[in-house]
């Protein structure tokens, strides 16, 4: 029997969850990243401003573009002597459904509302500031992600027992150009080998400082019936999605106890399990690129995901299918 991950019905839309305008510290006025996202395919766009909440729906939002209304939330540890931040928690709080607004009531963002990041000097306890600014952007009405831990300069310690993270950013595509640390796969399964349920998602994190182009290489693409706030949100939350610098994903799922993938042309194609020593595999091409690959399963795994890679060496995720 096969199960498909992807919905059968529906249409692609693909769609940039982290990025700045000069309401923040962007280089770009909201109608000009709307313009250029617009220009190249993109269906949505989050504003996610440095603890400062947008909602531009009602200026924005036309029949084949919407915005996601959001705010990219802070806390951060700096010196005793005041010499500069020595790590920070960068959360972001994406307005949630219809739902998730109603259970937050009167609590939820209003379009210009300013957060005052907490301040710790010297030491903190960072799982408990990341969790308590994770469940306050939750208690607003929004669901969050966990963003860019490699650039934040956090440890594992004060991440991974968080509780209530929809996604972890895996690839930040402006770190990536900024510095080279842009890939953050090490803390995904380190979270997901101790059974936290936590999707992942690509994103640009754009501020277009003009020293380098930091637009359209790190996406969501999701399959959905409509392009509408409450049906794009309602995918992302159930995993109907996958993430990318480039490749496609055309469908992946579970047939007769293997994995599937079908992508486009692939270099290769990595299996990655967790469970006990071993249980990951790469397929790598040969002649030709690939567009489909299967993994064998052994049975002890508890999760599988799979990444795409082209002849460029961009990558395309897939979600992780708990077994």
């Amino acid at each position: 029997m096969r199960k498909c991950m992807f919905s059968e019905e529906g249409q692609w839309y693909k769609g940039n969850l982290h990025s700045h305008t000069t309401n923040s510290d962007g280089r770009l006025k909201p109608e000009e990243a709307v313009k250029l996202y617009k220009s190249h395919g993109y269906h949505f766009l989050c504003f996610s401003e440095h603890d400062f909440f947008t909602d531009l729906r009602e200026k924005f939002d036309c029949e084949d573009f919407i915005l996601l209304p959001g705010v990219e939330a802070s806390a951060y540890l700096v010196d005793p002597e005041k010499k500069g931040v020595i790590k920070t928690h960068h959360i972001h709080g994406i307005l949630g459904n219809e739902w998730m607004q109603k259970q937050a009531g009167k609590r939820v963002f209003a379009h210009g509302e300013k957060l005052q990041p907490p301040v710790y000097v010297g030491a903190w306890d960072g799982l408990v500031a990341a969790q308590k600014l994770s469940d306050w952007l939750r208690e607003k009405g929004c669901f969050t992600t966990y963003n860019h831990p490699i650039w934040s300069r956090v440890e594992l310690q004060e991440i991974e027992k968080l509780t209530g993270i929809w996604a972890m950013e895996i690839y930040n595509y402006g770190t990536q150009i900024e510095c080279g640390e842009g890939y953050d796969t090490v803390f995904w399964d380190h979270m997901l080998r101790r059974g936290t349920r936590i999707m992942g998602f690509a994103s640009d994190d754009n501020h277009n400082p003009g020293k380098f182009f930091d637009s359209l290489g790190g996406y969501v693409m999701v399959k959905s019936e409509k392009l509408s706030h409450e049906s794009i949100v309602n995918h992302l939350l159930e995993g109907d999605y996958y993430f990318s610098g480039g490749p496609h994903i055309e469908q992946w799922g579970i047939e007769d106890g293997k994995i599937f993938v079908e992508c486009s042309g692939a270099e290769r194609i990595n299996f990655i399990a967790g469970g006990m020593l071993a249980g990951s595999e790469t397929i790598l091409s040969h002649n030709s690129l690939l567009n489909y690959g299967i993994h064998e399963l052994r049975g002890d795994e508890t999760y599988v995901r799979v990444e795409c890679i082209d002849q460029y060496g961009r990558v395309a995720w897939t979600n992780p299918m708990w077994l």
